[in-house]
């Protein structure tokens, strides 16, 4: 039986992929267009820190101090995202276009930080034969630095134009559309490459790479295709002086909650991310799985954060509070990480994959629920440049210092113990359960500091007077 188009319309937005996010103003093909800039940024995340990672540290023996060094890079361009976001609020081109002009640049960054990286790689690697010996470093830094900041101001501008174009209504819808086709870029990309280079060949590297450079160059520029529209400025209009990045800054800080919304985005991406590089090391280590079964972790993560975005998503489409819906999320995480650690005393495995997509489920309701929270605060006469790229550095630089804290308290702990500073204890576990547990800590701080905004509110809102009771995510305050 063939399907036709007219019975296609008759199925409605219920049976159609994130339908209900569309509006007069952003159609569904120009949505479905502009969420691939996600998909571009997803596949240079995966080489970052995924595919490169693991070809510095195995095929090239580059030491792992140096490998870490280059991919904390791209972190320290993050705090540097509220100032892009602000910089596309207020740009002024003969065209009139904000937001394009950020999204085609940093397209250029991101595609040739790709394109010179696996060159500097085999250089970093010692395979050279002119040149001062430095320059390996010089150029992997230089290349890591570019991939980062178009990476960066990609998604800053791309975020604030799908806030400009989207409603109210579909606002959330729409974030969690773009966020889901991040993981699905993400997911496909590492098959992708992961297939391509099952067999490593410098120069196939080389190909491999600036390939994926090409393709996100090509998925950004069909993206942001006339999404923008063109309304011409005159000279003297460009001219005027622009509203600086200081005083917008300070009014945002001004604005009430906006400074604590930030501490909790930092806080909860602290918690929730200390144990991304030690779940699979402690799942075979201390559970003893073999590689293929803790690999499944990434997608049962993977699959959590998919299940959260869409059921948060469907929560806030139907007016839940954003920041009772972030609480809610720092709960699940809390069950989520007692689940991991009594995998170990339980010696089960299905209690520690049951852990493994709790934790995706809680970030991603928690992460969903603050990004909506933030864009929210663009109703006033702050641009959603500045409000996503300060949501974006505070989020990107726990992720980046979660990392860092989590594997260097892992290792510290452990070398207490083979030391004998925790008397008879040598149980291999000890290390990561306290990652754990200081990660359970940071929930419940991060909880404390949620709770006045579950009382203040989003910024032009009433409170709901008909809600007087304690609710348990309401407990902080």
């Amino acid at each position: 039986m063939i399907l036709r188009r007219k019975d296609v319309s008759k199925l409605g937005p219920r049976w159609m992929p994130f339908a209900d996010a569309a509006s007069e103003d952003l159609p569904i093909g120009q949505l479905w267009r502009l969420a691939l800039f996600q998909v571009s940024v997803g596949m240079a995340q995966v080489l970052l820190l995924g595919t490169l990672n693991r070809v510095m540290i195995v095929e090239l023996s580059v030491p792992a101090m140096v490998v870490a060094l280059m991919i904390s890079i791209p972190v320290l361009v993050a705090p540097f995202r509220a100032l892009l976001g602000h910089r596309s609020d207020t740009y002024r081109s003969a065209l009139g276009w904000k937001r394009i002009p950020y999204l085609w640049f940093g397209s250029l960054w991101q595609m040739g930080g790709l394109a010179v990286m696996p060159f500097a790689l085999i250089v970093l690697s010692g395979d050279q034969f002119k040149g001062p010996t430095w320059a390996g470093e010089v150029l992997a830094a230089v290349a890591f630095l570019m991939a980062g900041l178009g990476m960066h101001m990609v998604q800053t501008a791309g975020l604030a134009l799908a806030a400009d174009r989207a409603t109210d209504d579909t606002r959330p819808r729409v974030v969690a559309m773009l966020y889901i086709l991040y993981l699905v870029g993400m997911g496909i990309s590492a098959l992708i490459v992961g297939f391509l280079l099952r067999n490593y060949e410098p120069l196939w590297l080389v190909q491999v790479v600036q390939g994926c450079a090409a393709v996100t160059l090509i998925l950004n520029v069909i993206a942001f295709w006339k999404q923008e529209r063109v309304k011409p400025m005159s000279k003297a209009e460009r001219a005027a002086p622009r509203p600086s990045f200081t005083g917008a800054w300070k009014e945002l800080m001004h604005q009430e909650g906006a400074r604590r919304l930030l501490v909790v985005v930092f806080l909860g991406t602290l918690a929730f991310n200390m144990q991304d590089v030690l779940l699979e090391p402690y799942g075979g280590q201390v559970l003893g799985l073999s590689v293929s079964a803790t690999t499944v972790l990434t997608a049962l993560w993977a699959l959590g954060a998919l299940v959260g975005f869409l059921w948060a998503t469907r929560r806030l489409s139907l007016g839940a509070d954003p920041y009772r819906q972030a609480a809610t999320g720092l709960l699940i995480g809390v069950a989520a990480f007692s689940a991991v650690i009594f995998a170990s005393p339980l010696d089960s495995w299905i209690v520690f994959y049951a852990g493994a997509f709790a934790i995706g489920l809680g970030n991603g309701v928690f992460g969903l629920s603050t990004l909506n929270a933030a864009m929210q605060r663009t109703k006033g006469t702050l641009g959603a440049g500045l409000i996503l790229g300060a949501w974006g550095s505070a989020q990107a630089t726990a992720a980046g210092l979660a990392i860092l804290v989590g594997g260097t308290l892992r290792d510290a702990v452990a070398h207490l113990v083979d030391l004998g500073f925790m008397g008879a204890i040598h149980d291999a576990s000890l290390g990561y359960t306290v990652v754990y547990h200081v990660e359970i800590a940071l929930i419940f701080i991060t909880l404390a500091v949620l709770g006045p905004l579950v009382r203040i509110g989003l910024p032009q809102s009433t409170p709901d007077q008909g809600q007087s009771h304690l609710r348990l995510t309401e407990f902080p305050t």
